[in-house]
């Protein structure tokens, strides 16, 4: 896992926005349901848009409405009177690259905090049919709150760390979701 915090052309780390970029090996197992929503249990909500898969380049469009538990220190949803925060999810899956898009972002609170999160899956290039690469790459911004301005990055390091551990559980359900694709796909004769 790689993380990078974002730096100015001096060097020097900036302090309004952190960056994540995580790349990983996706590792494949087993999972059910339940236990998915057991492990993102910050999830409260995900309504489907739009579906729309274009039958010319064989790609699937999704567009999603998330609604989580509000990011941050429980003091901070206190202080902004919100609890809940609302984010849309945009997914392209290509099926002739075998690839995965998603891009997240938050609707709601930007006034405080901007969450701009990219994801992107695709066969890894050394062993493109049992390995997976997923590249991720997360954008927070606090917005300077007049009355916190001085407790800010504070704040803003709380939501990473928040995020971190959020986004660990997202891939660990990737990763069961996999594997257990791969063994209904098994079972049936179907390879993967």
């Amino acid at each position: 896992m790689i993380i990078r915090e974002p730096v100015d052309e001096n060097g020097r780390k900036k302090k309004e926005t952190h960056q994540i970029r995580i790349t990983f090996l996706l590792i494949r197992s087993n999972t059910s349901h339940h236990e998915n929503k057991r492990i993102l249990s910050h999830i409260l909500e995900v309504d489907t848009l739009n579906h729309n898969l274009d039958s010319k380049s064989g790609k699937l469009y999704t567009t999603r409405a998330i609604t989580i538990h509000a990011p941050g220190p429980w003091f901070l949803r206190k202080i902004v009177g919100q609890d809940i925060c609302h984010c849309v999810e945009s997914t392209v899956v290509d099926a002739k690259t075998r690839s995965m898009q998603l891009a997240t972002k938050n609707i709601s609170l930007q006034k405080y905090v901007e969450v701009e999160e990219k994801i992107r899956y695709d066969p890894h290039p050394e062993n493109p049919n049992e390995w997976t690469i997923c590249r991720q790459e997360t954008s927070i911004r606090i917005k300077p709150l007049s009355t916190l301005a001085s407790m800010a990055e504070k704040i803003e390091q709380k939501c990473v760390e928040k995020f971190q551990q959020n986004s660990a559980k997202g891939r660990e359900v990737m990763e069961r979701m996999c594997k257990y694709l791969e063994a209904e796909s098994s079972s049936r004769g179907i390879s993967v």
